[in-house]
């Protein structure tokens, strides 16, 4: 079988913002001293007058992006996920948020993922601070097909977007020749019957091949895409929820307030399903393994446990004691010799 091709979503973000610019003559695009990592540069490379750098003041520059969709443009404001998502909180929150601005904010570099750009950089924190803004919609792509979709329909959509693109290359498993994005629709990619998988972003591959190695053993797990975290699709994970009676969430971000959060939120009182996070550890809480440990989660495992690859975590902190583990994984971090956007 040949090897699939892997894009970072990151770099389907700046592709389809330039591939789109055309059909959309109001889309602009904003940036912080990071287009060429937040690959923005495309964008500017080819409508150089449509795109501004506000330089390193990610305030200022989601209000400007504000300011620009009050005058009809469609701003996609972009930077780092640690930034835009943290950074930037107060004026997403109210200059964006409270009004219900058509402003779109394409966050790259979230999650563990980020790897050798460090800690800091490591955002896990976004989905949970962007889920409590009133009408924030979050969208967390999965390959490269999905990350261009749902860029479009971003431009569709009227109000604010958070959209969250990785650093890494990932498998680009979806068919760009049937692939259907809807907002708030999830996506059921295997049948199973034991449990199901439920994930978004980068982690809905590897959830694919963990179904497999579930597969090889007897356990029949279903797989669900949520690629929109909110509004979320309370419908799917339910019926999941229901027909199978145990799920997993699986993500890269905290175990707070992320995907699993929001789950289990509109899970509570279902006495009839168990429910496991696979997720990142609040920071100050450590996992046996030591420096550069990998990531261990609760999660149940019919008969014992199951691994799901392994990760660099830098600063997860010791001792946590977990009779119910998988190894969580991002896909593979290639090592670098010096730290890189």
């Amino acid at each position: 079988m040949a090897e699939m091709q892997k894009k970072a979503t990151r770099e389907s973000y700046g592709e389809a913002l330039r591939d789109l610019a055309e059909k959309y003559p109001e889309l602009v695009v904003l940036d912080a001293d990071l287009a060429a990592a937040t690959k923005t540069g495309i964008f500017k490379k080819a409508y150089p007058e449509r795109f501004f750098d506000c330089g390193i003041a990610e305030a200022n520059m989601m209000g400007v992006a504000a300011g620009l969709s009050t005058a009809g443009k469609i701003p996609f404001a972009s930077t780092f996920a640690m930034f835009a998502a943290g950074r930037a909180f107060e004026i997403v929150r109210n200059s964006i948020g409270y009004p219900h601005l058509n402003v779109k904010i394409g966050a790259t570099h979230a999650g563990i993922s980020v790897g050798e750009d460090g800690a800091t950089h490591q955002c896990n924190e976004d989905i949970a601070l962007m889920r409590t803004i009133p009408g924030m919609t979050i969208l967390n792509p999965a390959d490269d097909v999905e990350a261009k979709a749902a860029v479009e329909a971003a431009i569709q959509y009227e109000g604010p977007v958070y959209l969250r693109f990785g650093r890494l290359a990932t498998p680009i498993f979806n068919d760009p020749s049937t692939y259907q994005f809807t907002i708030g629709k999830g996506i059921t990619l295997r049948e199973g019957s034991d449990l199901t998988l439920v994930a978004t972003g980068l982690m809905v591959w590897e959830s694919m091949k963990a179904a497999e190695l579930l597969e090889a053993e007897g356990i029949h797990a279903r797989v669900l895409n949520i690629h929109t975290i909110k509004p979320l699709d309370t419908e799917l994970i339910c019926k999941a929820a229901s027909e199978t009676g145990l799920l997993v969430t699986v993500e890269e971000h905290s175990i707070i307030g992320g995907l699993g959060g929001a789950a289990e939120q509109h899970l509570a009182g279902r006495g009839e399903v168990d429910f496991f996070q696979c997720a990142v550890p609040p920071l100050g809480q450590q996992v046996k393994g030591g420096h550069g440990v990998d990531l261990v989660v609760p999660v149940l495992h019919a008969g014992g446990l199951a691994h799901i690859g392994g990760v660099d975590v830098h600063d997860v902190a010791p001792d946590a004691e977990l009779t119910r583990a998988v190894h969580l994984s991002a896909p593979d971090v290639p090592g670098s010799k010096q730290p890189g956007h």
